[in-house]
């Protein structure tokens, strides 16, 4: 056993899918959910950071700055 394996939560549920014209199917899934450090905070931050810049960026562009 892994490191990985012993801290990933197994989740059973169902599925639900429908189409235009063609109905509901359902089924049965098994969806692993799998914690990552690096979504804790600094990707997040560093994401935040970069849409502000952008926008600023944008703002500057309109205002010809």
């Amino acid at each position: 056993m892994n490191v990985r394996s012993s801290i990933e939560k197994k989740v059973e549920t169902v599925d639900h899918r429908s189409s235009a014209g063609q109905g509901q199917a359902e089924r049965n899934v098994q969806v692993i959910h799998e914690p990552h450090s690096k979504t804790s905070g600094g990707v997040l931050t560093g994401a935040a950071a970069a849409v502000a810049s952008t926008l600023q960026s944008a703002k500057d562009a309109i205002s010809k700055k």
